[in-house]
């Protein structure tokens, strides 16, 4: 039988309240996949963060609204993949929202900053 909350992580709603950064549950997932190594663990941050930048950088120099919308629903994708529930959220904000939005790429570019900083 279909539950359609199977994951309420992947399953939501509009942006609302102040942008709350969660990188503690990033950062234990990707602990999670790396099974205890902690050099792969490295790796697979750093896997993360350049996928993700690499998104950003591609909806920031998007020219189309196809482009702009192909690259947040990568991020969305690459954000769902380690459960990064704010970075959905700002992916989805950019799916729903106007292409090329400066306080969405802004908060996405914090998300990373912060997120590569720890």
């Amino acid at each position: 039988m279909f539950r359609a909350a199977i994951n309420p992580g992947l399953t939501l709603g509009r942006l609302s309240g102040p942008m709350v950064f969660e990188t503690g549950s990033l950062n234990a997932t990707i602990a999670l996949a790396a099974g205890g190594d902690r050099g792969l663990f490295l790796e697979l941050r750093q896997a993360f963060i350049e996928s993700a930048r690499q998104q950003l950088d591609l909806m920031r120099r998007a020219r189309c609204d196809g482009n702009w919308l192909v690259a947040a629903s990568r991020l969305k994708g690459i954000a769902a993949s380690f459960h990064a529930k704010s970075l959905i959220e700002l992916a989805s904000a950019a799916i729903e929202g106007a292409p090329g939005d400066p306080a969405v790429l802004r908060d996405i570019s914090a998300f990373l900053d912060q997120f590569a900083a720890r």
